[in-house]
């Protein structure tokens, strides 16, 4: 495969960081407005804030209604959204390429602009407060927090991105501007658009409309050091849930390791798709559950890798003992030549698959310039793949697979339920 994107980068005058992918036979541009903060710059008290800003972009600026933000884009077919991680918040939108300039207005009046009226601010309390009882309803996904929480407590990566409920019940205006002011700066903004777009003319596009920004806080983000390991096993009861939610895994290595591609061919291994091991033995062998699969995140100075199961709460020991069996086997045993080659194609596919839309390749393009400040073609990352060995999967195997590092979370019906 031949990558024939154009890649490019400028800073302006302020330090914001403008990046883009030119791909010339589509005819959209997906653009976003990445701030290099997220739930990992939060205290206790006021945890749940970066994601609490997010919400409130949308609720008026000083020159645009909550209605008028809303229709903006939509009008003319476009789309306009944003999330929050652990390090990041992104407020992106997809339109078409003769658009750009709109969407550009619309993201830096949303960002640089908005109004964060008291009003607003209490009835948006109420939306979030809604999204965390979503969440909690949801123990497919809450157990990921909680596993999240054991793995990296009391580090700030272990907060809750939606955040607590009394600490959203007591946000104020002022609080909002504060955690702006310390993290959206000039030097902790990136500007990344992929599709049909020619940098020049996006360059001076966003210099139009962030180019007048300035914070003169200008703070180089604080990395706290994460905790020692403290391996364990908890258990969470539920009355309101009918399955057992399980979690088990370790930390692993961060963004810019290159060690990451052998942990990616791993992932396909354990637990992608169908086909893969903890599917075959967990579901289809041993039929003791409908979901299972791995999965895996790089961050800045870290990174999770883990397997997820739901099954019934009589089945706890032996879905753990089935996927600790499979870790042993990948400890263990080279992985066969054939089912090598096929977990990369499968791998690549996926990769080049995904990668066909304007916003995955945004994204990638993003994180490629947050995390390691340099283009990495998709032809060099499907090479990196093919690099990898079977002794290269046994050795990151051997490493995140050790008793001493792995974490278990179990989210279960209480005991006395019928």
């Amino acid at each position: 495969m031949t990558d024939r994107s154009i890649y490019n980068k400028s800073t302006l005058t302020n330090g914001i960081r403008v990046i883009s992918e030119q791909i010339p036979h589509v005819r959209s541009v997906s653009i976003g407005v990445w701030i290099i903060a997220g739930s990992r710059d939060e205290t206790e008290e006021n945890n749940g804030i970066a994601h609490f800003i997010e919400h409130m972009a949308f609720k008026g600026t000083q020159k645009r209604k909550t209605y008028e933000i809303a229709e903006a884009l939509e009008s003319v077919g476009g789309h306009l959204n944003a999330f929050t991680s652990k390090e990041l918040t992104c407020f992106y939108a997809h339109v078409l390429d003769e658009n750009l300039n709109m969407a550009v207005d619309v993201l830096s009046d949303i960002v640089l602009n908005s109004l964060f009226s008291e009003e607003e601010i209490e009835k948006e309390k109420n939306v979030v407060i809604e999204e965390i009882n979503d969440l909690e309803d949801s123990p497919d996904e809450l157990i990921h927090e909680y596993f999240v929480r054991d793995l990296y407590y009391p580090h700030p990566l272990s907060f809750s991105i939606l955040g607590k409920r009394e600490n959203v019940q007591n946000y104020h205006r002022d609080d909002l501007l504060d955690f702006i002011k310390q993290n959206y700066t000039p030097n902790r903004i990136l500007i990344a658009a992929a599709g049909n777009v020619n940098h020049k003319a996006l360059v001076e596009i966003c210099d139009k409309y962030f180019g007048n920004y300035r914070n003169n806080s200008l703070s180089n983000r604080q990395l706290l050091k994460i905790p020692e390991e403290k391996p364990k096993i908890s258990v969470i009861e539920n009355p309101n849930i009918n399955q057992a939610h399980i979690c088990i895994g370790a930390r692993s290595v961060e963004y810019t390791n290159p060690k990451k591609f052998s942990l990616l061919v791993l992932n396909t291994i354990l637990g992608s798709g169908m086909s893969s091991r903890l599917f075959q033995s967990v579901r289809e062998t041993h039929g003791i559950a409908y979901s299972v699969y791995s999965f895996f995140d790089f961050l800045m100075d870290t990174g999770m890798f883990g397997v997820y199961i739901a099954t019934d709460r009589n089945k706890i020991d032996q879905a753990i003992s089935l996927t600790k069996s499979e870790f042993e086997r990948l400890k263990t045993e080279p992985i066969p030549k054939e089912e090598l080659q096929k977990r990369k194609y499968q791998l690549k596919g996926n990769l080049m698959l995904g990668l066909e839309g304007t916003a995955n390749r945004m994204n990638r393009l993003a994180k490629m310039g947050i995390y390691l400040d340099t283009f990495v073609t998709l032809d060099d990352t499907l090479n990196y793949i093919d690099k990898v060995t079977s002794p290269d999967i046994l050795e990151a195997a051997n490493e995140l697979f050790t008793p001493e590092k792995l974490y278990t979370t179990i989210l279960k019906p209480t005991n006395n339920q019928p």
